[in-house]
């Protein structure tokens, strides 16, 4: 960036021992040391402008490594004197410059980020920084935030006759200029072992981006600036910053952060983890509960009993359990491993990982608890044997959504209070299906006998017998 200013703003010892004579403008210019140098054609030294020469633009260039491998941000001063007002947008201003000097800016991390990159980890996301800053700025913060190990260094170039992918191989850093050196196939074949990428141009985060999904990685990107939107689009979960990011970079993400913390991405990830588990919690109790009924409808007359259940108990027994115990069960909070466990496969089904098997032995549980109990009270002659059923299967239920909250740990262990709704819902099924046995109206609307205590506790002890095995089937998954 170049700034012109009329030399007479300045107090005349500003620049005590130049001969200013017909000089009335002056020019500021800043950037990275690295540029900078490119422009450059003297120094100031002792008040006066001297030939920069190799030893000069070695010693700057080792200051500005020792500012940068403190994590600062590193920019070069320079100006220029000019006989006469330049036009606009001249870029022959930036050339020909006096080197000033160099200074660094540092932006600490935030506290939270170090711990939110490790819970990254093992979460099984691998964070990589991509920065326009300095190499050895951006190794200095890499390590800080735990991306990259504390011994990583900075490696020499190889070889010149060695090719440019073995050139990079093993580097903990990638910049640039060995970024274009590189076809698309060598980048693809790198991009799982480099975590630091600097001095990166907006076309370079693209390529980048696009390398990594070759590979078969799902890639969340952040960005702020208007250069970001391509490598923003083309990832699979695009992050603008709400704060400090420009209208465009919004327009091309999926998410917006409003506190433009990254700690806030990896909350967003256990949000999205519990929400997904939830679901298929939900599913499978839903799945294996139905089937349980269907087991009793089909297999019963095969046992020469007649229908165990008529249409309107069945709706009643989905109202209960599908509608209002899935309400329960969808704000229940995380499970103890949630972000510390790989991420799902995109193509992964709701019954992955032999969750088929599951609802089906709990379906088939259920199914022949509910058949035994209507066999037994059926042919002693009990007219409430169809009550039976119907009582039985809506407990069953309840304990069965008491179960299934957690896949390893146990009930007794989360606390029955800790999922409050949940509880709360599991409380009203148990009293609405009590009031259908026992409040006249509901009794003969749904054509059910009052059960007695003993009857009623069978129904409710089978509906416990559930949880047990549920809750011992846990003990082999620890």
């Amino acid at each position: 960036m170049t700034t012109v200013h009329r030399l007479t703003e300045y107090a005349p010892d500003v620049l005590s021992g130049v001969q200013i004579g017909q000089a009335p403008y002056i020019t500021f210019t800043k950037g990275s040391v690295d540029g900078l140098l490119a422009c450059v054609s003297h120094i100031w030294v002792a008040g006066r402008s001297e030939p920069l020469d190799a030893k000069w633009r070695k010693r700057i260039q080792k200051a500005n490594d020792g500012l940068a491998s403190k994590g600062m941000r590193v920019l070069g001063g320079a100006f220029r004197l000019l006989d006469h007002e330049p036009a606009e947008a001249d870029l022959s201003l930036e050339s020909g410059l006096t080197f000033v000097g160099l200074f660094g800016l540092i932006d600490p991390p935030r506290t939270e980020v170090r711990e939110a990159v490790a819970t990254c980890r093992r979460a099984g996301i691998r964070p990589v920084m991509i920065t326009g800053d300095h190499p050895l700025t951006a190794l200095e913060i890499a390590r800080q935030l735990g991306i990259i190990s504390a011994q990583a260094v900075v490696q020499k170039g190889k070889s010149r006759r060695a090719s440019t992918k073995d050139k990079v191989k093993g580097k903990t850093v990638l910049t640039g200029a060995e970024l274009d050196q590189l076809s698309f196939d060598e980048l693809k074949s790198l991009v799982d072992q480099i975590s630091v990428y600097a001095r990166v141009s907006p076309e370079q985060k693209l390529k980048i981006v696009q390398a990594l999904q070759a590979r078969g990685q799902i890639v969340s990107m952040t960005g702020d600036g208007v250069n970001d939107a391509p490598a923003l689009r083309q990832a699979d979960i695009g992050v603008a910053m709400g704060l400090s990011g420009t209208d465009v970079s919004k327009e091309a993400s999926d998410l917006v952060l409003l506190d433009d913390n990254f700690a806030t991405i990896v909350a967003a990830v256990g949000e999205g983890r519990t929400i997904y588990d939830n679901i298929r919690k939900f599913v499978r109790f839903s799945v294996a509960g139905n089937l349980g009924k269907v087991l009793v409808m089909l297999l019963a007359p095969f046992l020469g009993k007649p229908i165990p259940l008529e249409p309107l108990q069945l709706l009643w027994l989905n109202l209960l359990t599908d509608g209002l115990l899935g309400l329960g069960m969808g704000v229940e909070g995380p499970e103890r491993d949630t972000l510390q466990r790989p991420p799902n496969a995109p193509d992964e089904g709701v019954f992955a990982r032999s969750a088929w098997l599951q609802v089906a032995w709990v379906g088939a549980l259920i199914g022949g608890l509910a058949l035994a109990l209507g066999a037994y009270y059926f042919f002693s002659g009990r007219a409430e044997w169809q009550t039976m059923v119907f009582t039985f299967l809506a407990f069953a239920q309840v304990f069965q959504a008491l179960g299934s909250r957690s896949s390893k740990d146990s009930l007794f262990k989360l606390g029955l209070l800790s999922n409050p709704m949940l509880a709360a819902i599991a409380a009203l099924v148990i009293g609405l299906q009590l009031a259908v046995l026992y409040i006249p109206f509901l009794r003969g609307f749904f054509n059910v006998l009052p059960l007695n205590a003993c009857d009623l506790s069978i129904a409710v002890g089978a509906g416990v017998l559930v949880l047990g095995v549920l809750e011992i089937e846990k003990l082999f998954h620890k």
